[in-house]
């Protein structure tokens, strides 16, 4: 067995072919679109590489049969934000063999020790959080867009190897036929009826005021929990909401304000993953017309809630509630959804667990991001739990 880097057209071709290959006899399995997975990797699209760098390989046996591929990757912003430096890797794929898989995780490391970096994370993705994170453990049923899927034998292939637990991830489902309960109705009144209040859902046509107030909130938000935050930057979100239109609901994104200052965020979209899975990971004019087809025959039934978050001093006050209030509502008047997938939450985050299960969603799957350190007498730290 070896490892090539992935540098030319056939070598790039290869590690996107590699997942359809293994995954061909899976019945849940949806392939990623091609070019989300190759925008990762490109300078010009990854506002990542401003401040990082990243290398892929592919896997071969001694037939020349591709078995496998890896990405390694680092964030000078924020390799030195731990007690060792840390980089990461991801978009593993990889048969069922340990040899094969300790090639490929030895191969990342080897990058990343040449980078000056002395541990790894990984499953992860070289960008937002929202997107190829973490290895999935249980729950094995049709993923959402851009949600990690991978067989069950993964967690062997990264424990034995020396992965330990850096933090654990649920993600949540919703039936949105049994509603949510009475108390958060009431709740959610008594928000409603005070006048400082509003809650308002994105429009095209005020994308600037909407683009600006989300980025603000958000900042504000995930800064106060995660410490190796990296703020979001107003073009990502912009590209995102235009990429995006052809799919998006206005009444699923919602913001909420406090006498006209932003204070809170909610996204939530269909899961076009559900129109993406015969395509086979390609965006052809022909598949761009048939998404656009199938968007007005609502074949999508399932909508996935992004994130929430609230600026820290209204954390507690009902905000939450007055976002599900309206999210519901807005699933009532497009009764076609019938399902809807939180976002996974981190366990460093008890504070959204708790509202989605006080909605009464249940957790549906189960994640795990592992970190890995080069040096095995190095003092290892999971990611750190509040109180």
């Amino acid at each position: 067995m070896q490892t090539f880097k992935v540098e030319d057209a056939g070598g790039h071709k290869a590690f996107l072919d590699v997942a359809r290959t293994l995954y061909k006899d899976d019945p849940n399995w949806v392939c990623n679109i091609d070019k989300d997975i190759e925008g990762v990797f490109d300078p010009e699209q990854n506002s990542y590489f401003e401040h990082g760098d990243a290398m892929r390989w592919i896997l071969k046996d001694h037939n020349g049969k591709v078995i496998g591929r890896i990405a390694a990757f680092y964030d000078r912003k924020t390799r030195d934000e731990n007690d060792q430096p840390t980089g990461g890797c991801g978009f593993f794929e990889c048969i069922d063999n340990q040899d094969a898989a300790n090639l490929l995780f030895n191969t990342a490391k080897s990058w990343l020790q040449e980078q000056e970096l002395e541990a790894m994370d990984g499953p992860i993705n070289f960008g937002e959080t929202d997107k190829f994170w973490g290895l999935l453990v249980d729950g094995f049923t049709q993923p959402s867009y851009k949600i990690s899927y991978n067989p069950p034998y993964y967690q062997a292939l990264f424990e034995n190897y020396g992965f330990r637990v850096y933090y654990k991830q649920e993600g949540f489902h919703l039936d949105i036929k049994a509603g949510v309960p009475e108390r958060f109705k009431k709740i959610a009144e008594r928000v409603l009826s005070n006048p400082a209040y509003s809650f308002e859902h994105f429009k095209f046509k005020k994308i600037d005021k909407y683009v600006s107030d989300f980025t603000s909130v958000f900042n504000q938000a995930w800064a106060d929990f995660k410490k190796d935050f990296e703020p979001l930057q107003t073009a990502y979100v912009y590209k995102f909401l235009k990429d995006a239109k052809v799919v998006l609901e206005e009444e699923f994104i919602w913001l909420a304000y406090y006498e006209g200052e932003p204070i809170g965020i909610y996204l939530m979209y269909p899961d076009v993953n559900q129109i993406f899975k015969s395509f086979k990971g390609k965006l052809s004019l022909w598949n761009k017309l048939r998404l656009v087809y199938m968007v007005k025959t609502r074949k999508m039934t399932r909508a996935r809630g992004v994130l929430m978050g609230l600026t820290p001093k209204y954390w507690g006050k009902g905000i939450e509630v007055g976002f599900i209030y309206h999210i519901e509502n807005a699933l009532k008047q497009k009764p076609w959804y019938t399902e809807l997938e939180f976002s996974w939450v981190g366990d460093f985050n008890p504070r959204m667990r708790k509202i989605w299960l006080a909605t009464g969603a249940k957790p549906a799957k189960h994640y795990i991001t592992y970190r890995y350190m080069f040096d095995p007498n190095a003092v290892y730290k999971r990611y750190p739990i509040p109180e």
